[in-house]
């Protein structure tokens, strides 16, 4: 039998008891876990909704659709006109090179349009006038660097030709009519 006099068996029990529950490690070691959750999720949604609103959704799908296939149907036109062009960048002076079936059909003047993938306050319109022989020119507002959507097209939007360019490279940009696949699915006007 144990004595309760022994050294090392005596435990008092209310010992225990007399720390406060709040200064217990493990309640708040398990509570942080959902509580950062709660405060990460909490800070995502004034990013998304406050800071930075999604400017990329449009409440008229509609008319959306109809936007893409004019767009379809310019790039149709620049292939029937047998359009090409060659876009060369010397800090903000734009030059193009274009080359048609018939060169007497070259407007006078052209817009070739610089967006930005991710940043649409960053796009550019550069307005270009007819230098001579199939050549134009233009300047940017700002230089452009990484990566860029361009689309040139004419005054009267009739054509366009559309491309993807990093002009960081040092290489011009080839753009030629896009092929569209009659096999996609186009929206029909109405």
């Amino acid at each position: 039998m144990m004595n309760a006099k022994t050294p090392g068996l005596n435990m008092n029990v209310g010992a225990l008891d007399a720390r406060p529950r709040y200064k217990e490690p493990w309640p708040w070691i398990l509570m942080s876990g959902p509580i950062i959750v709660i405060i990460a999720g909490i800070a995502t949604i004034i990013i998304a909704t406050i800071l930075h609103p999604n400017a990329m959704v449009e409440d008229d799908y509609y008319k959306q659709g109809l936007a893409i296939n004019q767009r379809l149907h310019r790039d149709k036109a620049a292939g029937e006109l047998s359009l090409s062009a060659q876009i060369m960048l010397s800090g903000r002076e734009a030059r193009v090179f274009m080359r048609a079936a018939d060169i007497a059909a070259l407007p006078a003047e052209l817009r070739l349009h610089f967006n930005h993938p991710t940043r649409a306050g960053q796009d550019q319109v550069v307005a270009l006038r007819a230098a001579g022989q199939g050549f134009y020119s233009g300047v940017l507002t700002t230089e452009v660097h990484g990566r860029w959507h361009v689309y040139l097209e004419d005054q009267d939007e009739t054509w366009r030709l559309v491309g993807s360019w990093q002009p960081d490279a040092g290489d011009p940009l080839e753009l030629f009519p896009q092929q569209t696949d009659p096999a996609l699915p186009t929206l029909k006007e109405e």
